[in-house]
């Protein structure tokens, strides 16, 4: 039986260079170079327990639908689908909240943390927390479970929610009956953290992002805004600074090496910058005219996204087929 590799990605915005380099382009490399069935879907639904704005939530979702085929997303060797589509996730999504223990909920890093910092701050523990976000793990097991995934790429901080997706199906297991697979996270060691335009990890939340297709002039703005030290234009530079690691981000090794050089000899950090922008502006262009090609033509988009709901359905229909047999649905 061929393997399958499983990743979602929730719809919470424009991607941003830290996305990309941090998610979406180590997910890709993975499909490609992995001996397996991948699939990617779009975990619209898990955006819920946020997203309570209409048409952001419709847009955010298309948009990240057209990132994702713009940035090198192979539709015709994959499924790529909307979570919305199966709603075969969503029964056993509820058959597994009946076998799920409570107590594996309140130790989930999401509603922890938040609880912990409500409690902090003189609040009422599970204060503007919803069942969405406190369900969160089981809705994403039933992502899993739903589709024999084996391996599941996942950053070290989303490591806890495959080790729950495995005790779940092996409480169901040995409830019911040998039925789901045991699930494996796939942690890549080489993916690290992209910082953001003033140092810190690049985030929404920090107003520090570059934002992934944003026009060639709010690229090179963005650049401008690097902060570099105070030395001459012709004193060597030290490599580790923030500029040098977002040139690097975009830079092949050639380039890199050369950089490297110029450094030692002396450059100005204006021709550093110009330099970063060209070569970031290089690399992303391409992916960039996908992009709008997608962006203005939405029908080829849900086309991708129907026939991949159509392929996963069928995964998905004969797992409830299972559950359902297995929990004595059909036993009359």
């Amino acid at each position: 039986m061929e393997e399958i590799i499983l990743t979602g990605i929730k719809p919470t915005g424009k991607i941003h260079i830290g996305n990309y380099f941090g998610a979406v382009k180590p997910a890709i490399d993975l499909a490609k170079q992995q001996n397996a069935k991948a699939m990617f879907f779009i975990a619209d639904y898990h955006a819920l327990n946020y997203l309570k704005d209409k048409n952001k939530f419709s847009e955010y979702t298309f948009d990240l639908a057209a990132t994702w085929l713009a940035c090198g997303l192979d539709e015709s060797n994959l499924f790529f689908y909307r979570q919305s589509d199966i709603p075969e996730i969503f029964e056993i999504n509820w058959i597994l909240s009946n076998v799920t223990p409570k107590g594996l909920m309140n130790r989930a890093h999401a509603y922890k943390s938040l609880a912990e910092e409500n409690i902090k701050n003189g609040k009422e523990v599970d204060d503007g927390i919803n069942m969405g976000l406190f369900n969160y793990p089981i809705l994403m097991a039933a992502d899993i479970l739903s589709m024999k995934a084996k391996f599941v790429p996942v950053g070290e901080d989303q490591k806890q929610h495959v080790e729950i997706t495995r005790e779940i199906a092996r409480i169901f297991n040995n409830l019911y009956g040998e039925t789901f697979i045991l699930p494996e996270e796939k942690i890549n060691k080489n993916v690290g953290l992209v910082l953001g335009l003033d140092g810190r990890k690049m985030s929404k939340s920090y107003n520090n992002t570059i934002e992934l297709f944003c026009s060639e002039e709010e690229l090179r703005k963005k650049i401008n805004k690097i902060v570099t030290d105070s030395s001459n234009p012709n004193d060597p530079k030290n490599t580790d600074c923030l500029i040098f690691k977002i040139f690097s981000l975009f830079a092949n090794d050639n380039q890199r090496k050369e950089m490297e050089k110029r450094f030692k000899e002396g450059i100005s950090w204006g021709d550093v910058k110009k330099i970063t922008f060209q070569t970031a502006n290089d690399y992303i262009k391409p992916m960039r005219e996908k992009y709008m090609f997608y962006k203005n033509n939405p029908n080829k988009v849900e086309e991708i996204l129907r026939k991949g709901c159509e392929e996963a359905r069928n995964i998905a229909k004969i797992i409830l087929n299972k559950v359902r047999q297995n929990i004595g649905k059909y036993n009359f």
